[in-house]
């Protein structure tokens, strides 16, 4: 038989208290509650996957596992925006009616969806460029998606860090970010920070959303949605052909 002596050994308060913070630790990672609000930025000529390839990952989410989502669409007016890009010869597109405006944002928004397209090339975004520097600080996440990523860099907010892009506009991306920013061509999706995700172009878009899924709520979850959607995903962001067919090359900052 052995007897427990009253007297502790010397280590032992201070393993218990080790304990105690890592169950504490544990805890409070547990008990952070999921984002619930998301929005998606818009402007004109705006690419449609690169808004509702993520926004679907989000509506499958929403009927399946979260059922308190909030989506909001934001822009310059609340009149109806286009993806018709003007300086193309096409009047093919369709339109989303914004919710709310760059000046009056949702107070409760948690994740921020920057997408890519032709409109990205417009002479005037300083309102889109500022209200993304602006927000961001509040924002628990931010995804960029293609050429998004051009915006999120003259934000700023991709100053010493990876990120990568578009590899057809990957010669027009790369100018972006004040050299500033490690582009990385071979890639389908970098996670440039703890808050930031960005993706290659158009479809890379979903891929990086499930990937965001998986790290936020789980592979279980991330997992059902791609199966839902019946979509074949990316799961290594290192797998990207399109920097072989484009041509793409890293472009390192030059500080």
């Amino acid at each position: 038989m052995v007897l427990l002596s009253e007297t502790p050994p010397p280590d032992f308060t201070m393993r218990n208290a080790l304990f105690l913070a890592i169950v504490c630790f544990i805890a409070d990672a547990a008990s952070e509650t999921p984002p619930t609000h998301y929005g998606v930025l818009v402007f004109p000529a705006f690419q449609l996957l690169d808004v509702f390839g993520p926004v679907d990952v989000l509506y499958g989410h929403s009927i399946f596992h979260q059922k308190n989502l909030t989506l909001s669409v934001i822009s310059r007016t609340l009149s109806p925006v286009s993806t018709v890009p003007l300086t193309m010869n096409t009047t093919f597109g369709a339109s989303i009616t914004p919710t709310h405006m760059l000046s009056s944002p949702p107070s409760t928004l948690e994740v921020l969806i920057v997408p890519g397209g032709l409109g990205t090339r417009a002479p005037d975004l300083e309102a889109e460029i500022q209200f993304i520097r602006t927000v961001f600080p509040s924002l628990r996440y931010l995804i960029a998606v293609c050429t998004g990523n051009a915006l999120v860099a003259r934000a700023g907010l991709l100053d010493g860090k990876k990120a990568t892009g578009n590899k057809a506009s990957w010669a027009w991306l790369t100018t972006h970010g004040n050299g500033k920013v490690h582009w990385v061509a071979q890639a389908r999706w970098v996670r440039s920070s703890e808050k930031i995700w960005s993706t290659s172009g158009v479809s890379a878009g979903v891929d990086g959303t499930l990937n965001f899924m998986e790290t936020i709520y789980g592979s279980d979850n991330a997992t059902h949605l791609e199966n839902a959607m019946e979509w074949t995903r990316v799961t290594d962001p290192d797998q990207d052909e399109f920097a072989a067919i484009w041509g793409a090359k890293d472009v390192l900052p030059m500080e």
